[in-house]
């Protein structure tokens, strides 16, 4: 970073995937861009296994390329409690799972190639008046981007807030080197404590656990879940990685001026769902038009209805994970009614209408939940039950 004046069209603060891709679809649009983070490369995250359809998609995009060895991609997701279990393949593509690491090479090395200019170890402040240094440089930019996360200081200092904050829980990590034994990437249920499980590699499943409970151990929670333990046991093992993760948490505007936001500064989806990744690069595609008609207002409303149907999905992950008697007959509903989970996660995609699929099949379907067998009962059998099929 230079001394003096640093002047450039797009300046991007924050240099994780949001970032990234944020200032890789401004310089396509033509802007010079420059992106500044006070860390390093190549950073692990406990939500960055899962890249969803649409996360896919904005990658292509970006003309961001991923190998055969970059990751293992997924057909759809699979709910489980106890010995009960749903599946649904996406009805647009497949979704990848993919280790951080990888993905931040990647996008970093597309910056490169597109002529971004990445700037490590360096810290941006706010000074008197609005004015932003650089490691002592003074930035001037006709658009400042904050990607700079959930607990954003852009946010703070364009006054933008936030608001819904959530149950703050703690995910925690390991990956094991096995193979994949489903298509589909996982989510298990028990009380105080979900796990998901997403293929990473040709041999190597990532199993993460997001629990509220401070002292709640990886290995405590993996006895809770039989099934995957019995995947893993014996398997070489990564270290464990542990961090805070928020749950469902909206703001109000994502933008100021000549401020805007992405990724988790703009807002956050609880990590069941796994779109935070997906969204986080949907973001950075979105903003660059608006960037260039010069137009933020836009952006708002691409963002709006960009995270409409994620928030929605997260409020009920959240309610279920809360609710076990609820989501148990929910498991057991959808397991006998398959092609009303494919529905579902359609809506989810937005390949179908939501309002429709409610006025069609909502009466119907929450018969069927009120009246399903309850997942935990030592009697429930099921052809879905955990076995990989």
């Amino acid at each position: 970073m230079r001394r003096g004046r640093f002047e450039t069209d797009v300046f991007v603060i924050g240099g994780g995937p949001a970032g990234l891709a944020a200032a890789i679809a401004a310089r396509q649009e033509g802007f010079r861009v420059s992106v500044a983070d006070c860390g390093a490369p190549a950073k692990e995250d406990s939500c960055g296994d899962v890249l969803m359809p649409s996360g896919v998609a904005a990658l292509r995009k970006l003309g961001v390329g991923l190998g055969l060895n970059d990751g293992m991609p997924f057909r759809g997701l699979r709910f489980v409690e106890r010995r009960v279990a749903a599946q649904a393949d996406f009805p647009d593509g497949w979704g990848r799972g993919v280790r951080w690491a990888t993905l931040h090479k990647l996008l970093i090395e597309r910056a490169w190639r597109v002529g971004v200019e990445v700037n490590w170890g360096v810290r941006v402040r706010s000074g008197q008046a609005g004015e932003l240094t650089a490691d002592g440089s003074s930035v001037r930019g006709r658009w400042i981007i904050g990607a700079d996360g959930k607990d954003s200081r852009v946010r703070n200092w364009a006054g933008l807030g936030a608001d819904g904050k959530g149950e703050k829980r703690r995910a925690l990590r390991r990956h094991y080197r096995v193979k994949p034994w489903s298509e589909h990437a996982e989510v298990h249920w028990s009380t105080e404590c979900q796990m998901y499980v997403t293929p990473a590699g040709a041999k190597d499943v990532c199993v993460a656990a997001l629990t509220p409970k401070d002292g709640l151990k990886f290995e405590e929670a993996l006895a809770r879940f039989p099934e995957v333990a019995s995947r893993v046991a014996g398997a070489d093992e990564g270290a464990m990685e542990e961090t805070q993760t928020c749950a469902t948490r909206s703001v109000r505007r994502v933008f100021h001026g000549n401020i805007a936001l992405v990724g988790d500064a703009s807002g956050g989806v609880d990590a069941l769902t796994g779109d935070g990744l997906a969204l986080a690069l949907q973001h950075g595609v979105r903003l660059a038009p608006a960037l260039r008609k010069n137009d933020l207002r836009g952006y708002q409303r691409e963002h709006r209805k960009m995270m409409q149907r994620p928030l929605l999905m997260s409020r009920l992950l959240e309610m279920l994970s809360r609710r076990g008697w609820l989501r148990r007959r929910l498991v057991s509903a959808l397991s006998a009614n398959p092609a009303m989970f494919s529905r579902l996660l359609a809506a989810h995609a937005g390949t179908m209408n939501l309002p429709r699929l409610v006025l069609d099949y909502a009466p119907e379907f929450t018969w069927q939940v009120l009246t399903a067998h309850d997942a935990s009962s030592p009697n429930e059998v099921n052809a879905s039950r955990f076995d990989g099929r």
